[in-house]
């Protein structure tokens, strides 16, 4: 935890012997301290409007291998990078399911209002903050991550080598990238 703030890294002690102490009422804030973090990175990595559902999944599993930790176990954990990493475990498995299984027609799916702003409000509020999001989508899956986990997250560098499990040098790189791929294509993107 030493790449936390100390106020960070104090909230996570205290939280984690709450969950040693009684799992749910600790679980629960857990989910209240990271429920916005894994909601954006869960949208951002490309799960658009099912990144409700993976984000219930990863607190789900994370439940679920919560109950089979011993106290030092938990007391161990570093609960922003051990959900992240969930996620995108979640979130690729979600992925390569979804590769194997045939689609569903758009016409079998009931429609239902999504949550938030209509439509209209986010298109006249925030034009260029979509135009990056699809741009940061179009990213290669290493590089977008790497992005998101830095610049949106704002993750340390260490931080991001343990959620994505490869050396630091190779998270600077894909940052780095991503990046210069981002700058490339919004510049193709402001002359059109």
């Amino acid at each position: 935890m030493d790449d936390l703030p100390e106020s960070d890294a104090d909230n996570d002690v205290v939280m984690l012997a709450a969950i040693v102490e009684d799992l749910d009422v600790g679980f629960a804030g857990m989910v209240r301290a990271y429920q916005r973090v894994v909601y954006s990175v869960a949208l951002r990595v490309g799960a658009g409007a099912d990144a409700d559902d993976l984000a219930a999944e990863c607190f789900l599993r994370a439940y679920r291998a919560l109950l089979g930790y011993d106290r030092s176990r938990i007391l161990a954990l570093r609960p922003r990078s051990w959900l992240l990493t969930i996620l995108l475990n979640t979130w690729r498995n979600t992925v390569r399911g979804a590769s194997r299984r045939p689609a569903v027609a758009m016409a079998d799916v009931p429609e239902r209002p999504a949550p938030g702003p209509t439509v209209e409000d986010m298109v006249t509020g925030s034009e260029t903050r979509g135009e990056l999001g699809a741009l940061v989508s179009a990213l290669p899956e290493n590089q977008r991550l790497a992005v998101v986990l830095r610049h949106v997250v704002e993750l340390p560098v260490a931080e991001i080598a343990a959620v994505m499990r490869i050396p630091e040098g190779t998270v600077k790189s894909h940052v780095s990238r991503g990046l210069a791929r981002l700058r490339e294509q919004y510049a193709k993107e402001v002359v059109r």
